[in-house]
């Protein structure tokens, strides 16, 4: 599964591997089948690690929709707690860069700029609020 040059340039372009259960023996080849049919998804079966390596454009797939996917139609994914905290952590971060893109894009001001308006408002010199006649008493 190698991605071209423009797909590795693109931080969109993911190369992620779904971690199958011991059993039932036999699901890497079915689940790599299933997944070829879909377009603009790179699949390559690693039968030796119980794998299915995937390649895809986030705005087109995420791993999650995947395996969901995949659980749908029956497969056993991997359930130690290692992968399912890897999952998590790429579910999260996948839905998260996702959200990112939809976000507008907002102009920050200058760390600076807020203090210099308020300075600008705030008396300068040796103001005193006290009245004259009570600083000059003795």
């Amino acid at each position: 599964m190698a991605p071209s040059s423009s797909k590795k340039d693109s931080a969109l372009h993911k190369e992620r591997e779904i971690l199958f259960a011991k059993f039932p023996p036999g699901q890497v080849p079915e689940a790599s089948d299933h997944l070829a049919e879909k377009e603009a998804l790179d699949v390559t079966p690693h039968l030796e690690k119980r794998t299915v390596g995937v390649g895809y454009e986030l705005t087109q797939y995420t791993l999650s929709d995947l395996e969901e996917e995949l659980v749908d139609k029956g497969f056993h994914l991997d359930n130690t707690l290692l992968s399912k905290l890897t999952r998590a952590l790429i579910h999260y971060i996948e839905e998260t860069q996702l959200h990112n893109l939809d976000a507008p894009a907002y102009k920050m001001k200058r760390s600076n700029e807020a203090y210099i308006h308020a300075w600008e408002q705030h008396p300068h010199g040796d103001h005193d609020d006290t009245p004259p006649e009570w600083r000059e008493y003795k």
